[in-house]
């Protein structure tokens, strides 16, 4: 606020002596520099706001002098006319700074020369003033003070040399670092010495604690500090000064000084000028009670809340002014609200998008030209934008008011993400041991929006190879059309065989608009299986549990055509790491009967996901997955590999097992696997660390389900999102097998 105070007073002096020593009007003749003697005249006359054939304007002479001293160059400006014909030549007298010729440094040992070099920032050629010695000193020594030299003595000597230019020796004698022994605090009667040190980040020295004091630290403490007051009802807190004590050769006693005046409950509000919404609406915000205690903390959030009610109706100028009343030891609040006028949208602008179609992004967006501004649905629009996973997370979002009733339009910026990608990797899992992947994909083909990838997996107990293609607005429609086509070969090693499938999947969707965020799709599949024994001892060793096995071993290539439904609701609020919002999956599979083909099954899977943000950026992440299949018709059991084997990673993984370990011989034809993960991210959505806690089972009558007999993993891992997809390493300990197991895992099972 200074600032600006000595800034108006400069222009007013100024302008007040332009208007005393030139007449308003008359001509300028000549604009005369004199004085300079490293810089061009030139660069003065261009900097001025005045030209020649200008009518004199005493307020131009002051911005002119104004923008001068600003550029650093003058230590010294007069202006003066002289009468010339009918007008006046103008006369800008100017004394120069002195350019640096050279900069030495003497004492620095805390400091390495080459930072302090770093900070002062000084280059042999710039000018040299008071303003770039004061700045010089400001850097230094909140360097030193970050360090804990509290004591430190600066110099700078600077020598005159000829033609304008000085020599510059900066001498620091940093004397012994501040360490504090003691904290001391004068004033505090409701809250002791101990409390108050808890709330700082500036300790006192001690067997783990080098004790040092941090300037900028010790100003955020103080802080700090008030704000915990503020929480425990003393609002009137004053922290009125600090001193630094020297008690030894070594050591400080830091001093804090402080008021706490009285401390007040909580009373009554009374709000005005509401008309939008009525007080009960307004009350409701608050959950502090008559008599709590006030926390400031809390009641500042709360406020909060006020201004996001009428955000979210358009309200974006409101106003909502607070006033305390104290009436004794309770404070009465006066709400004075001045809604102002409702912003409707008028445009909305995108800018930044170079590879992506400007409506792929527009029919992310949940707000409209001519819709009032709402701020919940522009920040769910960002987050649709984002989890089209070709967008940086960082969406500017801005706007232009445009008339007198507060109408505005919207400007959203976004940055293109590389959505094509071509990798390969190996990996290992208990299974299959050595496994590898190569795949081309892109998720914005053409920009449209449109997802297409080639992939091949491959290890000793699996090839497969699948092609596919989604275009989830056909036609600009929110029609959702995919296909893909895939050849498989897959040993199931523990089960002793081998499966082969080709075949294709069509699927069709869209959006069920009385639902949020959801969408309903129907696929069908028609593709060939064929079944061989590897192991013919290992299987007939068990016939009865096998006879499914052996049947379907003895006929060549079997058909199987299907038809699948799938509901789904998706709210997160970030695909890539969630912090909240749930994902819901309701997925129907018929094969069989009508449809033709040698497999008659049903099939059911239910899962959801919810995601809540806890603490300190630690979010809980919550699966439940339900499966169920049965034969009918013709059918006296399900395929095998149409069953439920649970174990290892994906998703009807319980980490700490091997993969497909869990279940009956032959699968099973019900599972149920619960799912908790807490995450923190390291760098973002980029590096999440995780720990985890797994449970499940498969079995194929309901007699046989027991929760106390669940399999159950616990462990900790890692998530990181790289230019390949996500990659993830758990290391997970069975609690029945009493075994670690590790896991290396591509996408997520979240």
């Amino acid at each position: 606020m200074l600032k600006y105070i000595k800034q108006s007073l400069l222009v007013i002096i100024l302008l007040s002596l332009a208007c005393g020593l030139f007449a308003a009007g008359e001509t300028i003749y000549e604009i005369r520099i004199v004085g300079t003697k490293n810089i061009a005249p030139e660069l003065v006359t261009s900097a001025i706001s005045m030209r020649v054939g200008d009518p004199l304007d005493p307020e131009a002479v002051a911005r002119s002098i104004k923008t001068l001293y600003r550029m650093g160059v003058f230590s010294d400006i007069t202006v003066r006319s002289e009468p010339y014909r009918s007008g006046i030549n103008l006369i800008i007298e100017v004394e120069e700074n002195p350019v640096v010729s050279s900069v030495s440094f003497q004492g620095f040992k805390a400091i390495k020369k080459d930072k302090a070099e770093e900070i002062s920032n000084l280059r042999i050629g710039s000018y040299w003033s008071n303003s770039a010695k004061a700045v010089l000193h400001q850097k230094l020594l909140s360097e030193y003070s970050s360090k804990g030299f509290g004591n430190v003595k600066l110099d700078v000597i600077e020598q005159e040399l000829p033609d304008m230019k000085v020599a510059l020796q900066i001498v620091v004698d940093e004397g012994s670092r501040t360490t504090i022994k003691q904290i001391t605090f004068n004033g505090n009667e409701s809250m002791d010495d101990k409390t108050l040190k808890k709330k700082m980040k500036t300790k006192e020295s001690g067997f783990l604690r080098s004790g040092r004091f941090d300037q900028e630290k010790f100003d955020a403490d103080l802080v700090l500090l008030s704000n915990h007051y503020k929480k425990n009802g003393y609002i009137d807190i004053s922290i009125t000064g600090f001193e630094m004590v020297q008690i030894s050769e070594k050591y400080h006693e830091l001093i804090i000084d402080l008021y706490e005046g009285q401390q007040f409950s909580f009373g009554s509000i009374d709000v005005r000028g509401n008309e939008y919404f009525d007080d009960e609406q307004i009350l409701a915000n608050f959950s502090m009670k008559e008599g709590d205690t006030f926390n400031q903390e809390k009641f500042d959030t709360q406020m909060f809340g006020i201004y996001s009610m009428y955000s979210d109706e358009g309200f974006i100028y409101t106003r909502v002014d607070s006033d305390f009343a104290r009436e004794g030891q309770q404070l009465n609040i006066e709400l004075d609200i001045i809604e102002n006028t409702r912003a409707k949208i008028r445009q909305i602008h995108i800018s930044g998008n170079d590879r992506t179609k400007e409506k792929v992004l527009r029919r992310q967006m949940e707000i409209a030209p001519g819709d009032y501004f709402r701020r919940t649905q522009l920040i769910r629009s960002q987050q649709n934008i984002y989890n089209l996973g070709f967008i940086d997370p960082d969406i500017g979002i801005d706007y232009d008011p445009i008339n007198r009733n507060g109408d505005i339009d919207l400007k959203i910026h976004v940055t293109d993400r590389s959505s094509g990608m071509a990798n390969g990797g190996v990996g290992y899992n208990s299974m299959d041991k050595i496994v590898g992947q190569f795949s081309i994909s892109q998720n914005n083909l053409f920009g449209n929006n449109w997802n297409t990838g080639l992939t091949w997996d491959f290890g000793a107990n699996t090839q497969n190879f699948d092609f596919s293609f989604t275009n989830p607005n056909l036609y600009d429609s929110d029609i959702l059309l995919g296909t893909n086509l895939y050849y498989t070969r897959k040993n199931w090693s523990s089960f002793n065989y081998e499966i082969f499938t080709r075949g294709g999947t069509l699927r069709l969707g869209q959006s069920v608009p009385w639902v949020d965020r959801s969408r309903a799709s129907v696929g069908y599949s028609f593709y060939s299986k064929k079944y061989r024994i590897t192991n013919q001892s290992a299987v007939m060793a068990d016939s009865l549990a096998n006879a499914t096995l052996i049947d379907l071993a003895e006929k060549d290539w079997m058909l199987t055509s299907a038809v699948n439904f799938t509901f789904g609701r998706d709210s997160r609020d970030n695909i890539f790491f969630p912090t909240k919002g749930s994902q819901i999956t309701l997925y129907s599979e018929i094969a069989g009967g009508l449809l033709m083909g040698d497999f008659d099954y049903f099939k059911q899977i239910a899962q959801v996901n919810w995601y809540t943000e806890a603490w300190h950026k630690i979010t809980f992440r919550n699966k439940w997955r339900f499966s169920y299949i049965t034969p009918y018709g013709r059918s006296d059991d399900a395929p095998p590999d149409e069953k439920f084997y649970l174990g290892g990673t994906g998703v009807d993984g319980i980490r700490g097992y091997p993969d497909r370990s869990i279940g009956p011989i032959g699968g099973g034809t019900r599972a149920i696997l619960y799912s908790g993960e807490i995450g923190y991210p390291i760098a973002g959505d980029q590096v999440i660390a995780v720990g985890f806690f797994d449970a499940g089972d498969s079995y194929n009558h309901l007699r046989d389900f027991n929760f106390l007999k669940f399999k159950k993993g616990i462990g900790a891992g890692i998530r990181i999102r790289s230019p390949f997809g996500l990659i993830g390493f758990d290391y997970a300990y069975g609690l029945e097998t009493r075994s670690w197991e590790p896991h290396l895992q591509f996408g997520t099972t979240f």
